[in-house]
């Protein structure tokens, strides 16, 4: 039900919070095959997708159920392995009719997005018309009180390789306290109005420059001194068409209505298109994204900030207090700082028999050799900063806070390579093999403040900041007052941001709201008809042994049915989770009516299509709303959604024949013919 819910540890009544398949299978203590099984292939389609692995763990249990049934009625389990597979790919192919390309999406999310809502519709307004050709600029602006009037005028945005981003934070949560938001149209039609905390002051016209990228009209008032670095920038510093907005738009309609998560990832998608309109790189790229997890703070404090943010010991800290307004030489270690460490393939020499690797390591001698050395190396080329990937050896790290240089653990791969690709830095797996050539230069290293201006201390550790001139890396800085919703609040973010990923890599997704599982019901139902037609039947019989059974139309026809029961236990608990119906029989009962109502239609797909254009049954709102509103578009990945049904299926199907291959034994007739035979049932 995507509910937070306390996994209790009964030996220790240790409690966790979890609120996602993932994290439930790693808290559960599971000894069974079976249960081993269902924890791998979760796993698995989380490693790949990060989205998808509720819908298999869901699908796994409706469909375990539905095939529980067929057994019960002496289906043959070959006859339910193959129809089961048949059916499924049948649904597959049926549903691609409900694919829409992320192009068409995003013209439709921005061609919707500039209207405006019902309280501003008095106050402004801005026409639908040819959306597309609109530019849209939004900017967020510190200490401006709502009674300050602003004055249209022209003004310059610096060009910058990060966007004059390193003092000012790309801060998507803004309303929280003194912020107005400038939303202005291009569009000379348009009235734009100043909107913050109760704002809403309009602007006088003027001449704009429709061409420039650097050009455009801002507020001008006697605040203006202010611009600059208070200045918090959602979008970037310069105008980005209505497509490129509707990218944004599409992460919120792939984040199905997580506010916190999909502002987010909005400033990061804003922030990537600038580079990629200067860089000509690729417009949205996951291995320029960070995370950093500051509990403690208000959630309000979440921010995407460019360079790498993270968390480092108060003593480590002083060391970057000595650095900071300095420019430092860095180093980038793609091992273990450690002096056991042996890269991954290392093979000792052939012919050489080892009597003791480390002769004097009791006397401490070969140690303090070795930290002496590597001291020595870094001194010598004056390096100041060191990111290693792996562990660093506690030892060095003392001797190296003892001489003003700042080592950093745990770094991940991309944020590694986007250091070396702007600072020129080679990685090396040993300091010994470190020369010259290898440094890279021009990182900055201070402590990271908040949206007070102030640098947090959050108990043992030290939230940092490295920047460099032109990094592609952005952290985005998760916070969070209750330390047990840390996880669930990182698991969110990265799940919105694959899901944006893997849209922008199929080029196409899904209708949202259950509407693609809708169509699956009423298609495995419509061939469950058809078996039972080609029968000659009306009704499901039960078959009371194999050597009595029907035809294959009739086996093809009950497991069919099966199939599309797990479609609709699956579809009544979105419908409750959207707030579309109050319990599991109302959900029934509604998907029975458009069930009917589909198959009056004649063609199910293009009711679907109907319903979910209008808002209707598949609106797929996660957030609350009434009757009058409407309803928020959903849409869902393609390949991680058909990948989580197949593996759901594969897996249900696995372990019902390995039951089959294990029952199957010498005691099997004694068995049968034993007085309690009625009690079991023999696959």
């Amino acid at each position: 039900m995507k509910a937070c819910k306390f996994v209790v540890d009964e030996s220790t009544n240790e409690s966790m919070l979890i609120c996602s398949a993932v994290r439930l299978m790693e808290s559960l203590d599971l000894t069974s095959a079976a249960g081993q099984l269902l924890n791998e292939t979760i796993q698995a389609q989380n490693k790949e997708f990060k989205t998808g692995m509720s819908t298999l763990l869901f699908l796994v249990g409706a469909w375990s159920d539905a095939i529980l049934e067929c057994l019960q009625q002496n289906v043959p389990i070959s006859a339910i392995v193959s129809v089961m597979s048949e059916g499924l790919d049948s649904c597959c192919e049926k549903v691609r009719c409900l694919q829409i390309s992320v192009h068409d999406v995003n013209k439709e999310l921005c061609s919707s997005s500039v209207r405006p809502s019902a309280s501003e519709s008095k106050a402004s307004h801005i026409p639908c018309g040819s959306s597309l050709n609109h530019q849209i600029f939004l900017y967020f602006q510190k200490d401006i009180s709502p009674s300050e009037e602003l004055v249209p005028r022209n003004s310059y945005f610096p060009q910058e390789a990060d966007y004059n981003f390193n003092k000012g934070l790309v801060w998507p949560l803004a309303s929280f306290g003194s912020v107005a938001s400038f939303v202005r149209s291009v569009d000379d039609r348009s009235t734009p109005v100043i909107s913050g905390s109760g704002v809403s002051a309009s602007i006088c016209k003027q001449k704009k420059l429709t061409h420039s990228r650097y050009f455009s009209p801002v507020a001008k008032s006697h605040v203006s001194s202010h611009l600059g670095d208070s200045q918090v920038y959602l979008s970037g510093q310069s105008a980005y068409t209505c497509e490129c907005y509707g990218l944004g738009h599409l992460a919120m309609a792939l984040s199905h209505g997580s506010q916190p998560s999909m502002k987010l990832l909005q400033s990061i998608v804003a922030y990537q298109h600038e580079r990629a309109e200067c860089s000509g790189s690729s417009q949205f790229s996951i291995a320029e994204i960070a995370t950093c997890c500051l509990p403690g703070l208000p959630e309000s404090y979440s921010c995407v900030c460019p360079g790498f943010i993270t968390l480092v010991s108060p003593e480590q800290a002083t060391v970057i207090k000595h650095l900071q307004d300095k420019s430092l030489w860095i180093v980038l270690m793609d091992g273990d700082l450690t002096e056991q460490y042996r890269h991954l393939g290392f093979t000792k020499p052939r012919n050489v028999k080892t009597i003791l690797e480390y002769p004097s390591l009791q006397e401490g001698g070969s140690r303090a050799s070795w930290l002496s050395n590597m001291l020595d190396i870094l001194i010598s080329l004056e390096v100041n900063l060191v990111l290693v990937k792996g562990n660093v050896c506690e030892n060095l790290m003392e001797r190296c806070i003892a001489n003003n240089i700042l080592v950093i653990s745990s770094v991940t791969q991309n944020v590694l390579s986007a250091f070396g690709e702007v600072t020129g830095a080679q990685p090396v797996t040993y300091l010994t093999q470190l020369n010259a050539s290898c440094l890279g230069s021009r990182v900055r290293v201070e402590l990271w403040k908040g949206c007070d201006e102030r640098a947090m201390e959050l108990g043992q550790l030290v939230p940092v900041r490295i920047k460099v001139q032109g990094i592609p890396l952005l952290t985005a800085v998760l916070t969070t007052t209750v330390a047990s919703r840390m996880h669930l609040i990182e698991d969110q973010f990265w799940t919105f941001v694959y899901r944006l990923h893997h849209a922008l890599k199929d080029e196409k997704v899904f209708l949202g709201g259950g509407a693609v599982e809708f169509l699956c019901l009423s298609h495995s139902q419509m061939l469950a008809e058809k078996c039972l037609k080609l029968a000659g039947k009306n009704t499901v019989k039960e078959f009371h042994s194999p050597q009595l059974a029907a035809s294959l139309s009739e086996y093809k026809a009950v497991v069919l049915q099966a199939l599309a029961t797990g479609w609709n236990q699956y579809l009544s608990v979105v419908m409750c989770n959207a707030a579309k119906a109050a319990s599991e029989y109302e959900a029934r009962t509604l998907i029975d009516h458009h069930l009917q109502k589909a198959a009056d239609c004649g063609s199910p797909s293009a009711y679907v299509l109907k319903e979910f254009r209008r808002g209707g049954m598949f609106r797929g709102c996660s957030i609350p709303f009434t009757d009058s509103e409407e309803g928020v578009k959903v849409y869902d990945n393609v390949t991680a959604k058909m990948e989580a049904w197949r593996r759901a299926l594969d897996l249900v199907l696995l372990v019902l024949q390995t039951d089959a291959e294990i029952i199957i034994g010498p005691r099997r007739s004694q068995l049968l013919n034993s007085r309690s035979s009625s009690e079991f049932m023999f696959l």
